[in-house]
C-alpha cells in the first residue's frame, strides 16, 4: 500500500506546518514550515520560513497572523532562505545560533527559551547535520521539532565538513535522554510527515548510524584487500569509492549526498 503524501496541516494544540512547494529527492515533500502559537494567543512563532516563495510566504503569513519572532533550525537555503524577508515583512526578528542568518540583536541557542504568549520553546543544541543545527521542545504538546536532524522520511545527510558523524551521534543519544526524561512523544521534522514515535524513531537513527559505520568498515577491508592484492584505487577518490559499494541499492541521483556523509563517517572513523 503506497504511503500517504504529506501536506502538512496541524499538529497538537500549538501547530501548524506548511509545506514549501519545493519538492525534490534531498528535501522529499519539500521544507515544513513551522508555527506555533498557544491557543489562547493572537501571536505567533515562525520556524524556518523555508525557501524564497511567494506562494508559500502567504500560506505562512496567513497561518501565522501576528509574528512575533521567526527562529531557524540551521542554515541551509531550503529552510533560511525566505527568513529575512519574511521577518521584515512581519516586523519581527529572526533568530538563529549563526549571526549571519540573524536579524536583529538576539540570537539563539542552548538553554533559551522564547516565550510568547501562553506557548513555550526550549532551544536544544544539537548539532550535527550542521554545525549550527538547533532542535526546539515544545513541552505543551510533548513534542521536539528537530529540522534536518531526523527526517519523517527516511535518514539525514551528515554534510561533511560543517556537519561531524561524532556530534550528530551525540544529538540522537541527547535527543533520545530528552524525550526519555520529559516523556516527549512526537517529533516534528523539517521536512515529511509527522512522528508519533520519538523514541522508536532515535532508536532506528542510532541503529541505521551504527550499520552504516560497520558498511563503510567493510568497504574500506574490500578496497585494501584490492590493494593487497595488487590492485589500486586513486585514494583521492576514496569516498566515492565507499559510496559505490555501501550504497549501490540507492538511486545514484543522491550518491552527492551519500558522499558527504561517507566522507564523515571516515573522519569518524579516522579519529577512533
Amino acid at each position: 500500500m503506497a504511503e500517504a503524501a504529506w501536506t502538512g496541516g496541524s499538529y497538537g494544540a500549538a501547530a501548524a506546518c506548511v509545506l514549501a512547494p519545493n519538492a525534490s529527492p534531498m528535501t522529499l515533500d519539500g521544507t515544513n514550515t513551522w508555527v506555533l502559537r498557544d491557543p489562547s494567543s493572537a501571536r505567533s512563532v515562525v520556524v524556518d520560513p523555508g525557501p524564497l516563495d511567494e506562494g508559500h510566504l502567504a500560506a505562512v503569513a496567513d497561518a501565522a497572523g501576528e509574528v512575533a519572532v521567526v527562529l531557524l533550525t540551521h542554515h541551509h537555503l531550503d529552510h533560511s532562505e525566505a527568513a529575512r524577508a519574511f521577518a521584515e515583512r512581519a516586523g519581527c526578528a529572526v533568530r538563529a545560533l549563526d549571526p549571519a542568518y540573524r536579524l536583529g540583536t538576539e540570537g539563539l541557542g542552548e538553554g533559551d527559551v522564547v516565550a510568547v504568549g501562553g506557548l513555550e520553546v526550549h532551544v536544544v543544541a544539537t548539532p550535527g547535520h550542521t554545525a549550527d543545527s538547533l532542535s526546539f521542545v515544545v513541552p505543551q504538546d510533548r513534542a521536539v521539532l528537530t529540522g534536518d536532524t531526523v527526517l519523517g522520511r527516511g535518514t539525514t545527510v551528515v554534510a561533511h565538513p560543517d556537519g561531524q558523524l561524532g556530534a550528530y551521534l551525540s544529538s540522537l543519544q541527547r535527543l533520545h535522554a530528552l524525550c526519555g526524561e520529559q516523556g516527549i512523544t512526537t517529533i516534528w521534522p523539517g521536512h515529511g510527515p509527522v512522528i508519533d514515535d520519538a523514541l522508536g524513531a532515535l532508536d532506528l537513527y542510532l541503529a541505521h548510524r551504527q550499520q552504516r559505520l560497520e558498511q563503510v568498515r567493510g568497504a574500506l577491508r574490500d578496497l585494501h584487500a584490492i590493494e593487497r592484492e595488487g590492485g589500486s584505487f586513486p585514494h583521492e577518490t576514496l569516498p566515492r569509492a565507499v559510496v559505490e559499494i555501501v550504497y549501490a541499492d540507492v538511486d545514484p541521483v543522491l550518491w552527492g549526498a551519500a558522499e558527504l556523509s561517507v566522507r564523515a563517517q571516515l573522519a569518524y572513523l579516522k579519529g577512533e
